[in-house]
């Protein structure tokens, strides 16, 4: 994937399944993501992978 730097993103479902997956890739790919999830403990879990992974 290319360089998402300074882009900023909308990941709807990204505490797990596809929507996890493309979040992980996007964050990965340097892209500030903004992730939605149906509870508290699950987007507390996405957001935690996420900034571990930078």
């Amino acid at each position: 994937m290319s360089n998402l730097e300074g882009k900023i993103v909308l990941v709807t479902g990204a505490s797990r399944g596809i929507g996890q997956a493309i979040a992980l890739s996007l964050g990965g790919a340097g892209a500030t993501v903004i992730g939605t999830a149906t509870s508290d403990k699950g987007a507390d879990a996405i957001s935690a992978t996420l900034k571990d992974n930078g």
